[in-house]
């Protein structure tokens, strides 16, 4: 028979060594950095709120104009929605 022999066993890496501790604590990370990321940016980056009469006066400005001015003019003012579905089209005034 054979002697048995002792097994030997190697130490346990340290767990910043193990590539699995990385998916388990790094990918967290990662989403909450892309998260503060997209908050910064979403608040700095904010659009500014009207002032609904600042938009009439500009507004009765605009119908005061004539021809092409007018026209010009309605569009710089339009609502997000309809400038965006009529950027490829021209801009009908409403006469």
């Amino acid at each position: 028979m054979s002697s048995p022999q002792a097994m030997t066993t190697s130490p346990a890496p340290a767990w910043w060594r193990t590539p699995h501790m990385w998916l388990v604590v790094g990918a967290p990370l990662v989403g909450v950095a892309a998260s503060l990321t997209a908050a910064f940016f979403a608040v700095n980056g904010a659009d500014p709120v009207l002032n609904k009469a600042d938009y009439q006066r500009d507004f009765k400005a605009a119908h005061a104009l004539q021809g092409q001015a007018r026209i010009d003019a309605l569009a710089k003012l339009q609502p997000a929605h309809q400038a965006r579905n009529n950027a490829a089209s021209p801009v009908i005034p409403a006469q």
